[in-house]
C-alpha cells in the first residue's frame, strides 16, 4: 500500500466482510436450519428460500448502489450497507422469537434488507480497496474473500459458543445474531471518520446512472461472458454452501456434517493465498476456466460416490476452486476493462451473482439434496463453457503481458 493513511480504512472495510462471512453462510448450516425450522414449523430445506431472499435484495439495490458509489463516494455506500446489515442480523432474532406467528415472513423480509446491505457494501468496498491498494488491486479484492473465509472457518466454533436453550427448550443462536448486528453498527459509525480515496469522484468525471453508463460503454461478447460468469461461479459455491450439508446428512448418512464448513473455509483460505501469488505469473482469465472445471469434476464424483470422505474432500475442493476468489477475479478484471465506472461495473457483476442467488436458491428450496447436486453440476458445466470461450478470445477482453 503506497499511502499508509488508508490502512485503518482498509482494515474496517475488511472487518465488514468478516462479519458478512457469518451472515451469508449461517442460514446454510444444518443446525441453524433445524433450529429455525423447528421455531417456524417448516421443513429445513425451505430455509434455503430465506437465503435466496438475500439475492432478491441485492437485485433490488444493485442498479442504484453502483452509480451511488460512483456519484457520492464509497463512504456513503458503506454506511448504508453497514446499518442495513445490522437490521438483517438483529431481525433474525425477532424472527426466531416470533415462531409460527410470522417468524418465517419476518426473516424473509429481513433477508431482503440484508441483500440490499450487501449491494451497498460490495459497490462501496470493492472499488475502495482497489483504489486504496492501487499497486495490487486484484490482491486487494481477493483480501475481501480472505476475511469472509476466515469467518466461515470459525463459524462452527461461533455456533458452539452462541448456542443456548430458550425457556421452552428450543435451541437458539440469537446471541450470535445480536453480536453481528451490533458490530455492524459500530463499523458503520467508524467508517464515517476514515479517509477514502474516492478517486472516481475526485477526478470530477461525469456522474451518470447505471443505464446512462451502459449506453456509453462498449460491451464485447467476451466482457458479457465475464459478467455471466458472476452468475455461474456464484451458483457453484452458493448451492454447495447452502445445501451440501443436507446432501451429506440425507444421502451420505453423515449424522453431523457441520465440519464440512471448516474444510470448505480451509480450502478457500489456502486458495486465496496461493492464487494471489499465481496471478502474478498466470493470467487471471486462466483461473476462470481451470477452477470451474475442477469444481465440475468434484461435484460429479460426490454425486456418483456419496460418502463422508467424499463430502469432506468435496468441501475442501469446492472451497478452493469454487469460492477461492473466482468471483473476485472476475470483478477485478471487469474493473480493469471499465476503469471509469468501477462501481457500476461491479454492480453488473454482482447483479448476475444476485440473480443466481435468488433464482437458483429459490429453486433449491423445493428440491431434494440430490436434485440440488445435479443442478449444481449443470450450472457449473455452463460456467466451464463460458470460461473456455473467454480464454479462447482473452486478447479481446484484457491485454495482459
Amino acid at each position: 500500500m503506497k499511502d499508509k493513511k488508508y490502512l485503518p480504512s482498509v482494515l474496517i472495510m475488511y472487518l465488514n466482510y468478516f462479519i458478512h462471512g457469518v451472515g451469508c453462510s449461517v442460514l446454510g448450516q444444518a443446525v441453524i436450519k433445524e433450529s429455525l425450522a423447528t421455531s417456524w414449523g417448516c421443513d429445513p430445506m425451505s430455509i434455503t428460500k430465506i437465503s435466496a431472499a438475500l439475492g432478491l435484495g441485492r437485485l433490488v439495490a444493485l442498479p442504484f448502489a453502483g452509480p451511488l458509489s460512483d456519484k457520492l463516494g464509497r463512504k456513503i455506500s458503506m454506511f448504508i450497507g453497514g446499518l442495513s446489515y445490522a437490521v438483517y442480523m438483529i431481525g433474525l432474532v425477532f424472527a426466531f422469537n416470533a415462531g409460527v406467528n410470522g417468524g418465517y415472513t419476518i426473516a424473509y423480509v429481513c433477508a431482503i434488507v440484508g441483500g440490499i446491505a450487501n449491494s451497498f457494501l460490495d459497490t462501496g468496498i470493492y472499488p475502495a480497496v482497489a483504489e486504496a491498494i492501487s499497486d495490487a488491486p486484484g490482491v486487494a479484492t481477493m483480501g475481501i474473500k480472505f476475511f469472509i473465509s476466515v469467518s466461515q472457518m470459525f463459524l462452527p466454533f461461533f455456533l458452539g459458543v452462541a448456542v443456548s436453550t430458550t425457556a421452552t427448550g428450543a435451541t437458539s443462536y440469537n446471541h450470535l445474531f445480536w453480536v453481528c448486528g451490533i458490530a455492524y453498527v459500530v463499523l458503520a459509525a467508524l467508517i464515517l471518520f476514515c479517509p477514502m480515496p474516492d478517486t472516481d469522484s475526485a477526478n470530477g468525471e461525469k456522474k451518470q446512472g447505471l443505464i446512462a453508463s451502459m449506453k456509453e460503454t462498449h460491451f464485447s461478447i467476451e466482457s458479457i461472458a465475464m459478467i455471466l460468469i458472476g452468475f455461474t461461479c456464484t451458483g457453484t459455491f452458493q448451492l454447495w454452501l447452502n445445501c451440501a450439508q443436507n446432501f451429506a446428512k440425507d444421502v451420505a448418512g453423515w449424522a453431523d456434517p457441520s465440519a464440512m464448513q471448516t474444510y470448505y473455509s480451509m480450502g478457500t483460505l489456502i486458495a486465496l493465498i496461493v492464487t494471489s501469488f499465481l496471478t502474478r505469473k498466470i493470467k487471471d482469465v486462466r483461473f476462470i476456466l481451470a477452477y470451474p472445471a475442477i469444481c465440475l469434476a468434484m461435484l460429479i464424483v460426490v454425486l456418483v460416490a456419496p460418502s463422508q470422505t467424499m463430502c469432506t474432500i468435496g468441501a475442501f475442493v469446492i472451497g478452493w476452486a469454487g469460492a477461492g476468489g473466482l468471483l473476485q477475479i472476475a470483478t477485478s478484471v471487469c474493473n480493469m476493462i471499465f476503469p471509469k465506472i468501477k462501481g457500476t461495473v461491479t454492480a453488473l457483476v454482482m447483479i448476475a451473482s444476485s440473480l443466481c442467488n435468488y433464482t437458483i436458491l429459490t429453486a433449491a428450496g423445493n428440491m431434494t439434496p440430490s436434485g440440488v447436486m445435479t443442478m449444481n453440476i449443470v450450472l457449473t458445466a455452463v460456467g466451464v463453457l463460458l470460461g473456455l470461450y473467454v480464454n479462447l478470445l482473452y486478447k479481446n477482453l484484457v491485454a495482459q503481458d
